[in-house]
């Protein structure tokens, strides 16, 4: 099967200091994901292997986004549709994703 190419940017981290304060046991540390930085790409070329350095867990919650753009799918709701944003679901501190079909 043939995929296209993407490319994942991390766009934005962010930390919920309310359920934070409201779910975790004191004394919590938890604040902005440690494992990914805003701006980080990563080049993906199949949708069933997992970049390196990639956090596996994000991974796991974006793949389904990068094989509909991988495989020619689309978001008809986004202005560009060889683009798409997808969230990591870490309650406590996500990190949004854009996921870019790259046309050869």
């Amino acid at each position: 099967m043939h995929f296209y190419p993407c490319k994942i940017t991390v766009i934005n981290k962010s930390y919920n200091a309310v359920l934070s304060d409201q779910y975790l046991k004191p004394p919590h540390t938890m604040k902005l994901c440690n494992v990914l930085e805003e701006n980080q790409t990563f080049m993906v070329e199949n949708p069933y292997i997992m970049p390196e350095n990639m956090c596996a867990s994000a991974w796991a919650d974006i793949r389904p986004y990068i094989i509909t753009m991988a495989t020619g799918g689309k978001f008809d709701f986004m202005k560009d549709t060889n683009v798409t944003v997808a969230i990591c679901s870490d309650p406590f501190r996500p990190v949004t994703f854009e996921i870019k079909r790259v046309i050869l």
